[in-house]
């Protein structure tokens, strides 16, 4: 039997728990890190040492943030304002990715009115390192047994809150299409040194791609199930990223000097 299961806690000290979950964020955080400070982009960017540690944390903090808020807003409201202390039950999993992402584009927003900094510079940065913390993200679900796929006969595991019905490990598959294939597409994207903002594009298209159908194979949320048409919320915000990517591409078009 394909049963899978590892223990989230990593170690314990006392009453203090660290979660695997939050060590894949850890890392996710680190590698952004020296993606600013170390990688050729990073380098260009017109920021220095200090904005770029500041810059990090506002993004950090649209992540974490937005991630939360978007999952109970979008995913899960009415348990949450029947269990308002479990909001901080971070641990136990429950980000949204959709959410995520405009916590951070607000981010990079205020981040450029402040600093006077180049805006599509900034995105471009952030959109090249992110899927290093999908892949991570992902990882951490996968260990939590959590968002694992649909019941199947192959390519299946058991996981412990469903021991009764093997199922794709969808997690993974999420870590390696929006994870490691889309950051070696952005990777090679940019060897080519393309116009401030297609990077972004780019990011937008092909998450927006890879989750739509990954989502076939991912079970959807029990709280909401499938929407009408047979699709799933995450389709469904996934689609509205390659909307923007298209609105950004031709933004770029019109105006190709500007950041």
């Amino acid at each position: 039997m394909n049963q899978w299961y590892f223990n989230p806690i990593l170690a314990q000290i006392g009453p203090l728990q660290i979660h695997w979950y939050g060590v894949m964020y850890a890392l996710a955080f680190l590698a952004g890190y020296f993606y600013l400070h170390h990688s050729r982009q990073g380098k260009s960017l017109a920021l220095t040492e200090d904005q770029k540690d500041l810059f990090l944390v506002y993004v950090i903090a649209g992540v974490l943030i937005g991630g939360r808020v978007g999952y109970i807003l979008f995913y899960n409201l009415p348990y949450y304002l029947q269990n308002p202390l479990k909001i901080f039950a971070v641990w136990e999993g429950g980000m949204s990715f959709h959410g995520g992402l405009l916590a951070v584009m607000l981010a990079i927003i205020l981040f450029h009115k402040k600093y006077k900094t180049q805006l599509l510079e900034l995105c471009d940065a952030i959109a090249a390192i992110t899927p290093l913390g999908i892949f991570f993200g992902r990882i951490g679900n996968f260990i939590n047994g959590e968002l694992y796929g649909r019941i199947a006969t192959q390519f299946c595991l058991y996981f412990p809150a469903d021991p009764q019905n093997c199922r794709y490990p969808s997690q993974l598959f999420e870590a390696f299409f929006e994870g490691f294939l889309l950051f070696t597409i952005l990777f090679l994207i940019r060897k080519k040194n393309p116009r401030p903002g297609i990077t972004s594009c780019a990011f937008l298209f092909f998450y927006g791609i890879f989750r739509i159908g990954v989502e076939f194979f991912r079970e959807p949320d029990v709280q909401i199930g499938f929407l009408p048409g047979g699709i799933t919320e995450g389709q469904l915000l996934s689609f509205g990223m390659i909307v923007m990517s298209f609105c950004l591409w031709y933004w770029l078009v019109r105006k190709p000097n500007k950041s």
